[in-house]
């Protein structure tokens, strides 16, 4: 469950579970320690996104359109019944999964795809559904929001859920590669949201009383955010969001402020045309870091275990063209420094266990799910970590 990771939840892998995966091991050096990785489950087509459930079982998406239960012992269920048809071209499909944080009581979690349209258009939803008590589907299934307009290109969906301390559901959404959408208050295109539960607009979002504005709006002037979390201690927002060519960035959106895009950016266009750099606009938000060459974030967990000498506090990030897992050291809302722990494959998300092991999700046709654990710490076995991608970046 993707909210404060200090659980008291028992989860334990076995010897014999990860025989049983042909579970491949390998150890690298972090700068803080020795980090070996475990293959927990394999053959997942382009998986997009996990969460834990109480009982320590994980749900993971695939982009094509199929949620799944992980089991401790890596054992991948059929796909659950009753997920909402998703538009499956380019960057789209079934995207973030977030566990409710009552799950225990409504039995509830809620999914962020790209949901089809007219005339081959799509746009990114959210939909809340109740688990059946097997865990073989998803029953009363709500769209509780739909990002407008729908358009007709498959790309930049953004698309991670974070639940905040209040009660409320942070969503960032992609310009859908669009450009000047992302400045444009009457649209959700380039945006991060802010919503109740239910879908419902908190009466204290910053544009919820302007006219022409969209009132779910938190923050504007994004490209492509597919990385967010919730700080532990103070319960802001963090996300990292795609640069173009160059500039990503690691972000701590704020009410009602825009980010910038595409009037200014540390990266340039594509075919290599400038962007103006953002100290040109001293009246947009800055940001609290940007990578040039890009990490291609997705995917975004504060460390609040203690598995991991030095770790704790720290932001990591999944990277999908730097085939790593970046970890970001903060003092305060600055930027301190970083390390990359490196894994050969796309990582599409990461996760923070129960047992606080670090999990990842490898962006292939043939994906995985990775545990990360210190080598002097982890259960007894020989061996090592290890990680696989190779792929474009969104």
């Amino acid at each position: 469950m993707r909210r404060d990771l200090a659980l008291p939840l028992a989860f334990a892998m076995t010897a014999a579970a990860g025989t049983a995966q042909g579970q491949q091991e390998r150890t690298m050096p972090s700068e803080t320690t020795q980090v070996r990785t475990e293959t927990l489950a394999r053959g997942l087509e382009h998986p997009w996104a996990m969460d834990f459930l109480p009982d320590g079982r994980m749900l993971v998406t695939e982009r094509p359109g199929r949620l799944r239960v992980v089991g401790k012992d890596g054992e991948l269920s059929e796909p659950l019944a009753g997920v909402p048809k998703v538009f499956a071209e380019g960057q789209g499909g079934l995207l973030d999964v977030a566990v409710a944080p009552d799950f225990a009581q409504s039995r509830q979690v809620y999914l962020s795809y790209a949901e089809p349209g007219g005339n081959r258009t799509a746009g990114t939803a959210v939909a809340r559904a109740r688990m059946t008590a097997d865990a073989t589907g998803l029953e009363n299934v709500e769209v509780i929001f739909r990002q407008t307009p729908k358009v007709d290109d498959s790309k930049h969906f953004g698309s991670r859920l974070a639940f905040t301390r209040d009660g409320r559901l942070f969503v960032t959404l992609g310009e859908r590669f669009k450009f000047d959408p992302a400045q444009d208050l009457a649209d959700h295109l380039g945006t991060v949201v802010r919503l109740n539960l239910d879908g419902s607009v908190p009466e204290d979002n910053p544009f919820a009383q302007r006219d022409g504005a969209r009132p779910e709006i938190w923050s504007y002037g994004h490209r492509n955010i597919e990385a967010a979390a919730i700080h532990p201690r103070t319960g802001a927002l963090w996300i990292a969001e795609m640069g173009p060519k160059g500039g990503d960035e690691l972000n701590r959106p704020e009410a009602g402020k825009n980010y910038g895009w595409p009037l200014v950016s540390h990266g340039e266009h594509y075919d290599g045309r400038n962007i103006p750099d953002p100290s040109t606009r001293p009246d947009l938000a800055g940001v609290v870091h940007q990578w040039t060459p890009v990490i291609s974030p997705s995917g975004m967990v504060f460390y609040t275990g203690d598995l991991f000498d030095g770790w704790r506090g720290s932001t990591l990030i999944g990277g999908l063209s730097a085939k790593a897992i970046v970890r970001v050291a903060l003092e305060g809302d600055r930027f301190a420094g970083e390390e990359r722990i490196p894994l050969n494959a796309r990582v599409r998300d990461v996760l923070q266990g129960p047992d606080g092991a670090v999990y990842a999700a490898t962006d292939e046709a043939n994906g995985r799910i990775l545990r990360l654990t210190p080598a002097a710490r982890g259960a007894a076995r020989e061996g090592a970590p290890g990680r696989t991608e190779g792929a474009a970046a969104d």
